[in-house]
């Protein structure tokens, strides 16, 4: 048998040592295959009235980003409550209603002009935060990822493709708390827009289909506790409805 053919065999006949975990899958409005979750990359202070809250200034300087585990998301159905758990060692449980875009496309050094040609739908989710741990972990000048990359961190709802919504550029963006206002503003006052963000992303990582980004929050921030309702939503774009428990 031919070297090649041998090497191709042994391949297919081998097993892991345990079952993979199988890829989160977020329905697609209108379709039945399931998105399914390569990689979450997160925008930090990309509304300028989120940045002065917390203490900074929003001047225009480069994106940053940060990145949450695939299976931190949370499918969040249409129309009903999604649980999510009070994560351990916080007291201090932040909600953040954002943009969320979705790849379909692979694409390195993207132009900015043919950024969107990458994006394959949008969607509403929350990038949930333990915010006493970011600011311990920011002030001693260390990574994030606790504060940012636990559990069932990343909610989100059905993505709206492309082609029923078109590129996402003005819609309001809310969340309530109980039914109490909480976050409210529209995408426009994004800092960095959404070509803007997938260019620069491509410059640091290849991004491939099944990629999420999540591009900031506005204003309005606040902690959560067990027993309260997140219910947020985009213009155009659907609600979710979160749970703590």
């Amino acid at each position: 048998m031919p070297q090649g053919c041998w090497v191709r065999s042994t391949i297919n006949l081998m097993s892991y040592l345990f079952p993979p975990e199988a890829p989160v899958g977020v329905p697609v409005v209108g379709h039945n295959d399931l998105f399914p979750v390569r990689r979450v990359y997160c925008v930090g202070r990309n509304y300028a009235a989120h940045a002065r809250e917390m203490g900074f200034d929003p001047d225009r300087e480069p994106p940053f980003f940060f990145c949450k585990p695939a299976n931190a998301v949370v499918v969040c159905p249409p129309g009903q409550e999604t649980a999510v758990p009070y994560p351990s060692q916080t007291e201090n449980f932040h909600h953040e209603i954002e943009l969320v875009v979705a790849i379909g496309k692979a694409g390195r050094d993207v132009p900015e002009d043919q950024a969107l040609s990458l994006v394959a739908g949008y969607a509403v989710g929350l990038d949930m935060t333990r915010r006493d741990l970011q600011f311990a972990m920011r002030d001693k000048g260390r990574p994030w990822d606790i504060s940012k990359a636990f559990d069932h961190s990343a909610p989100v709802a059905p993505i709206v493709p492309v082609s029923q919504c078109g590129h996402v550029s003005q819609a309001g963006i809310w969340l309530k708390v109980d039914g109490q206002n909480r976050q409210n503003s529209d995408i426009t006052h994004l800092i960095w827009s959404v070509p803007e963000i997938v260019s620069t992303l491509s410059r640091f990582f290849e991004l491939a289909p099944g990629d999420l980004i999540y591009t900031g929050t506005p204003d309005g921030v606040g902690a959560v506790t067990r027993g309260q309702l997140m219910h947020g939503g985009i213009d155009a774009l659907g609600e979710l409805k979160v749970r703590v428990v």
